[in-house]
């Protein structure tokens, strides 16, 4: 291949190296010159331009990305047209990415100009995802560089789907005194969350006493069904072979093939069998809708992808996830878990500053606003969660149906903001150390948000009070100590937990969060339509 510039007498069917643009010409980067662009150009005063022409034993670099790709796809795995060099590959199914990571090192060894990228291996993806892309750098290689690079890749495809076959999971989960509902019930929500991509479900939901005898007899019958997979959620975490799960299974009569995994959040998993089927002792990270250790065992294990004890001690590399709702930050000498505190969201409002329409019920991604707030109370793991109700209340209920939450009526809405929080604090359980107060105006507020907060609280349990900031100005929401709700009774009119925070000094904890949500409340018309473009609706 040459490179570099040639008279314009001599560019026809050369390919231009860069865009030019003179007088009525324009060629670009990459395009064949015809005969009238040459012409163009010369009429328009160049003499020359920069161009690349293929030698004898050059193949263009389409035609390369091309023969590389549809040798590397493996099965449901797809090819693109080739453009610019390039070639990208997609998933056909969805499954869990296989590549031969040797096969591609070796490939993009062959020559600098050939380059192969893909995703990681073993990772779950969809189908119609973009999996891995060819690029040929320059305009041509050499055809016998491509030769030997398929010599290289051989007959096997190094990248392929290993498709879903798992259909239906069996799910135990075993219970203690203090454990809600409503907890289970989410855990069971976000396993099913994560067996969606793969359209498999949940089809056994056994719960029983954190006791080994009952939950050996439940793993036997939960094998003896029809599920492909069983599940144990335990109310404690696993963290010994003697521990109540591996201690049933064994009981049961299966096997723990391992326990732990040198996944960080995701440690305290247990791998197990019984009559060949798997039996996975989720650890309570597995709760969260984040991504953890159980995420790799998991869509592995629908998968068909054999998990195995040596597979799971060579996950370390990477097994360093990124920072998840269940670990609001990273973990130092005296953490612990995050406090149990409940959650109150504040909708009582008159909504008088939007003017026309409850704030509250104006759409913002699809659902009332309201929603949002109340969802990411849901998300995180304060409970109970309560919604403080006042004008148009029957109206905030509908906008919040199917949710669970408790609700609670402030009569007294008109006087200000002091009533509703006071009446949210007079209807929370007796034991709750804290609670995470939010507005029912700020959308854009997430389940890390008062997670963060939760475990600020659990860092330093003689705080009065949590709060967030931005660039050093206090947001929302914050959370109260229960030692501070005697000084809301207090209060007043719209006087808030702001003026509390103030007195408090430094029994307030700060978290600076680099997250413009804790102080983007949705009050005005403006700041709706800036939020979603669409001012309000009556």
């Amino acid at each position: 291949m040459k490179f570099g510039p040639i008279p314009i007498a001599e560019a026809a069917g050369a390919v231009a190296a860069h865009t030019v643009r003179a007088g009525e010409a324009i060629v670009r980067k990459g395009a064949t010159i015809g005969e009238e662009d040459a012409r163009k150009l010369a009429a328009a005063g160049l003499t020359e331009i920069v161009a690349v022409q293929l030698e004898t034993g050059d193949i263009d670099e389409n035609a390369a990305a091309e023969q590389l790709a549809r040798a590397l796809a493996g099965r449901a795995v797809v090819t693109e047209a080739p453009f610019t060099g390039r070639v990208n590959l997609f998933a056909a199914a969805a499954g869990v990415l296989q590549i031969d990571a040797s096969v591609i090192d070796a490939l993009n060894a062959v020559d600098e100009a050939i380059t192969v990228a893909t995703l990681p291996a073993l990772k779950p993806v969809v189908a119609g995802e973009m999996v891995g892309t060819v690029k040929i750098i320059p305009y041509a290689v050499p055809e016998q560089r491509i030769s030997e690079a398929l010599e290289r890749l051989g007959a096997d495809k190094p990248i392929a789907i290993a498709e879903y076959k798992l259909k239906s999971v069996a799910v135990i989960s075993t219970l203690l005194p203090g454990l809600k509902t409503s907890v289970v019930d989410k855990t069971l929500r976000t396993l099913g969350e994560r067996l969606q991509p793969g359209s498999a479900a949940i089809e056994r939901d056994a719960r029983v006493p954190h006791e080994s005898p009952p939950l050996a007899q439940a793993i036997r019958e939960a094998v003896a069904g029809s599920a492909e997979l069983v599940v144990v959620f335990g109310a404690s975490a696993i963290t010994d072979r003697r521990d109540v799960v591996p201690k049933a299974l064994v009981e049961a009569g299966g096997t723990v093939e391992h326990l732990g995994m040198p996944v960080d959040p995701g440690n305290l998993l247990m791998l197990g069998a019984l009559d060949g089927k798997l039996v996975i002792g989720a650890p309570g990270c597995a709760r969260s809708p984040k991504e953890n250790g159980f995420d790799w065992v998991l869509q592995r294990s629908l998968a068909g992808v054999p998990v195995t004890r040596a597979e799971i001690q060579k996950m370390g590399v990477g097994g360093l996830l990124m920072e998840i709702v269940s670990r609001p930050q990273p973990r130092a000498p005296g953490h612990g878990d995050a406090a149990p505190v409940a959650g109150i969201v504040l909708a009582a409002g008159r909504s008088t500053r939007m003017g026309v329409g409850n704030k509250l019920l104006q759409e913002v991604r699809g659902k009332p606003l309201v929603r949002h707030a109340v969802e990411a109370q849901l998300a995180s793991r304060a409970a109970p969660v309560l919604v403080v109700t006042g004008h148009q209340q029957d109206e905030v209920r509908a906008a919040l149906a199917g949710l669970d939450v408790g609700f609670v009526h402030n009569p007294g809405f008109a006087e200000g903001l002091a009533g509703s929080l006071k009446a949210g604090l007079a209807a929370l359980p007796g034991e709750v150390p804290g609670v995470v107060v939010s507005l029912g105006d700020m959308p854009n507020v997430t389940a890390g948000v008062i997670d963060r907060l939760a475990q600020a609280f659990a860092d330093r349990p003689d705080a009065l009070a949590v709060a967030p900031t931005l660039l050093g100005q206090r947001g929302n929401p914050v959370l109260l100590a229960r030692k501070l709700f005697p000084e809301v009774a207090k209060l007043d009119g719209d006087q808030g937990a702001r003026r509390l925070l103030d007195a408090a000094g430094d029994a307030v904890e700060e978290i600076a969060l680099d997250d413009p949500a804790i102080a983007l409340d949705i009050d005005t018309p403006e700041a709706l339509r800036a939020l979603t473009g669409q001012g309000p609706h009556g």
